[in-house]
């Protein structure tokens, strides 16, 4: 227990670190966070644009949120140690990671949050590819509620092939829940490309807001 609340005490401290960091250098506006479940577990499906996803995800919540990242990020002598502290999941990608799921779920029966990226790696050119489909599994075990977020914004500020970011505006828009029991009636696939298209068009609603050209899907 004690360990647990030394853990839980340094996620809301790094959060604020990160909070002060996207003040410093982003301009980050966020949108539709009463779609967050206020009790129970839920499940952040978004699209991934850059490195600081998971950061910009999570701040504006007043909710605790755990991530799976892929294994190999956490080679990294620092950034590996970084992501461990806030509880963050290693997953094999290209298997079926059983060890990752059950660990996911057991957060998830805390009436925790997840945040998931199905794409699997950060954007080429800031489009959403379709969703891998095997976070359908999580959702149901868990039990929990699904939440399409949307970032635009942070593609252009730390694009894949640079590596060092840039100052800019970034926005976070967090969609209707989908409801458990909804979520439990879908294929993993049927789930998946709900969410693609929910997300593709929460972007393009988003960058028409904005000024922006819309992607062409």
């Amino acid at each position: 227990m004690l360990k647990e609340n030394i853990k839980a005490k340094w996620f809301w401290c790094a959060r604020w670190l990160c909070r002060l960091f996207c003040i410093l250098f982003f301009r980050v506006r966020s949108y539709g966070r009463d779609n967050i479940p206020e009790t129970g577990p839920f499940v952040l499906i978004s699209n991934h644009q850059s490195f600081l996803d998971p950061m910009l995800c999570g701040i504006p919540l007043k909710r605790r949120v755990s991530f799976l990242a892929r294994e190999t990020l956490f080679n990294h002598w620092l950034f590996g140690r970084m992501i461990t502290s806030v509880g963050t999941i290693p997953v094999k990608l290209g298997e079926g990671d059983i060890s990752a799921i059950r660990k996911a779920v057991d957060i998830l029966k805390q009436d925790r949050g997840i945040c998931l990226f199905p794409e699997g790696t950060r954007s080429h050119d800031g489009k959403i590819t379709p969703f891998k489909s095997g976070f359908g599994l999580l959702c149901r075990r868990g039990n929990a509620a699904v939440v399409p977020v949307v970032i635009d914004g942070a593609f252009e500020c730390w694009p894949r092939h640079k590596k060092l970011f840039s100052r800019g505006s970034i926005v976070v828009d967090y969609g209707r829940a989908i409801p458990a029991e909804q979520a439990k009636k879908m294929s993993n696939e049927k789930l998946a490309e709900v969410l693609t298209k929910t997300l593709r068009r929460m972007q393009n609603k988003s960058r028409i807001k904005q000024g922006k050209k819309p992607y062409d899907y």
